[in-house]
């Protein structure tokens, strides 16, 4: 099991690598040093991995605990699917998700030439795609 300070002064290397905590919870840490949590599970027989969020926002200690409520609600049926996680399952819905977070503090003549390109050139495409098939 890994402690708060082995993550805290876990360096990053040439290639990203994971270092393991206990029950299917990773820290990957990229090249960049960029550290998030990963936890690893098997559904229907394809081993699957779910991102919880990034070190430090999120401590050793919420991974865990965030781990564990995932693990007593695949217990009690609930799957992992993008549905159930609350993630946008459409590519519109996740760019609309993104202009609310990432654009709130950026100036209306932005936002809107932001608006305009997403209407234009990308939501036509892939607006109604999920986000699952697109790679």
């Amino acid at each position: 099991m890994l402690t708060e300070l082995q993550v805290k002064n876990t360096k990053p290397k040439e290639k990203p690598y994971m270092m393991r905590d206990d029950r299917g919870l990773y820290l990957r840490v990229d090249p960049s040093g960029r550290k998030y949590w990963i936890l690893r599970y098997w559904e229907q027989k394809k081993e699957r991995q779910l991102s919880l969020g990034s070190y430090p926002v999120l401590s050793l200690k919420d991974a865990r605990q965030k781990r564990d409520e995932i693990q007593t609600d695949r217990a009690k049926g609930k799957s992992l699917s993008l549905k159930s996680a609350n993630i946008p399952q459409t590519f519109s819905k996740a760019a609309s998700e993104w202009l609310k977070v990432r654009m709130k503090d950026k100036t209306g003549g932005y936002l809107k030439t932001i608006h305009y390109r997403l209407n234009k050139y990308i939501l036509p495409t892939l607006g109604a795609w999920p986000l699952r098939d697109i790679t």
